[in-house]
């Protein structure tokens, strides 16, 4: 997978260091590119992001935010329990799991 990786503070939202838009991976700065784990968690997103035609993962997104954002009433919660949150974060030490893993796994951790 060819990863184009871009430093943006402005695209990043606060509080984050990252953020993948299908093909891009923005950074908030310059020596995030050094760190591993969170490049391979966001090239997690984009293959969830790419397996659901991307327009598809934004709207799931969306709609999976707003129905736990009434369960645990709290933004950084419900963003931590998404389910391609979850996949990202539990996998995102493992180097070898975008070889391995399978077609929409993101559903396992709904």
């Amino acid at each position: 997978m060819i990863v184009m990786i871009y430093i943006s503070k402005f695209i990043v939202p606060k509080g984050f260091s990252a953020i993948t838009l299908f093909p891009f991976i923005f950074l908030k700065k310059e020596n995030l590119k050094k760190d591993t784990i969170l490049i391979n968690h966001e090239k997690i997103h984009l293959k969830q992001q790419q397996e659901l035609f991307v327009i598809l993962f934004y709207i799931f997104y969306a709609l999976e935010w707003i129905y736990k954002f009434f369960i645990y009433k709290n933004s950084y919660l419900t963003y931590l329990n998404l389910s391609f949150e979850r996949e990202a974060y539990q996998n995102e030490k493992n180097k070898n799991y975008l070889k391995n893993r399978k077609y929409f796994n993101f559903t396992n951790y709904l």
